[in-house]
């Protein structure tokens, strides 16, 4: 099968090599990410191979089928970025990787929430100019507090279990409660309940119509004032402008985020040489209690391994089975 393969850096380009080590698909490694001006680069493909922040709306989807591409093959668990209904029309095979290594996030959620509580990045940057003042630099234990995980799917489940090996109560918000957080100890409760009695709220949970700004205003007005609030599943799950303004006013004494909601011209770039155009992200990034990672928290080699081999492997069961050839969660449409 000839792949177009977009947003493709280094490291994407050696463990989809590896996966591929066959060669039984063509594979055109392209840096551009995919959109309307780079959709005809995907001409004469038979799949397209597309990554989190590439544009596959409807206008570029039909673009994509009236090229001759069939398959749209995702290296991410999430498809909010695709069309969905759209693809189905058009007669497109839309398959993900539903899972890759929920330890990679669920472990870099915990790394920010011991790094803003510690205030370790603050403390290296200090030490670098030979101060050694701890003033400022005030943390809490972990252990004994109240940690509310939002979404209990593979990640949430794993932020969890590490959280309560931290000796931390930890509640959970899921409409569907999942036996193993249970096993580990969690409290299930409503969502207002978790924002009242958390220290620390971290969300696990895809992006929705149902979820998109599930943190808001009001949402943030119901949190425990100090609260610390971390995202590392989807950035538009947070309203932005909200959350500055919660950082204003001293509700939310820590943010650590992983994603972003505008995150698409900012993030997997090296922007170091340009003035930042987007005064929301500007802003929180004055902040000394926010510490943003730029989209990294699945970048883990266990990870990438995953993600290639899946990748891989559904444009194989495509290709020798057809429409069918993927089936269960790793099938979108």
């Amino acid at each position: 099968m000839r792949v177009a393969v977009f947003s493709t850096k280094p490291y994407d380009r050696d463990f989809l090599t590896a996966a591929n080590a066959d060669g039984r698909h063509e594979l055109a490694l392209l840096e551009p990410r995919l959109s309307v001006e780079t959709a005809t680069l995907a001409r004469g493909a038979d799949a397209v191979c597309a990554f989190v922040n590439d544009d596959l709306g409807a206008p570029v989807l039909e673009q994509l089928a009236g090229a001759g591409v069939r398959v749209v093959a995702l290296r991410s668990a999430g498809y909010n970025h695709v069309d969905v209904a759209n693809a189905a029309k058009l007669g497109l095979i839309v398959v993900r990787v539903p899972e890759y290594s929920p330890y990679a996030v669920a472990e870099h959620s915990v790394g920010l929430m011991l790094a803003l509580n510690r205030k370790i990045h603050r403390a290296h940057n200090r030490v670098r100019e030979h101060n050694f003042a701890l003033t400022g630099l005030l943390g809490f234990d972990l252990h004994g507090r109240t940690v509310g995980v939002v979404g209990t799917g593979k990640i949430g489940v794993c932020v969890a279990r590490i959280m309560t090996g931290f000796g931390c109560r930890v509640l959970a918000s899921d409409p569907y409660p999942n036996a193993d957080a249970l096993a580990a100890g969690v409290e299930y409760v409503p969502l207002e309940t978790l924002l009242a009695q958390s220290h620390v709220v971290t969300l696990h949970c895809p992006l929705t119509p149902e979820t998109h700004h599930l943190i808001d205003e009001e949402r943030i007005r119901q949190m425990r004032p100090g609260v610390m609030l971390i995202n590392t599943s989807r950035g538009a799950l947070v309203d932005t402008r909200a959350v500055i303004k919660g950082l204003k006013n001293g509700r939310i004494g820590h943010l650590g985020l992983d994603v972003y909601e505008e995150e698409t011209d900012l993030f997997f770039e090296d922007l170091s040489d340009q003035m930042l155009r987007d005064d929301d992200f500007s802003r929180l990034s004055t902040f000394p209690n926010v510490l943003i990672t730029g989209h990294q928290a699945f970048f883990t080699e266990e990870a990438l391994h995953n993600i290639a081999a899946t990748t891989i492997a559904n444009l194989t069961a495509v290709e020798r089975d057809g429409p069918d050839g993927v089936t269960g969660p790793a099938r979108v449409c």
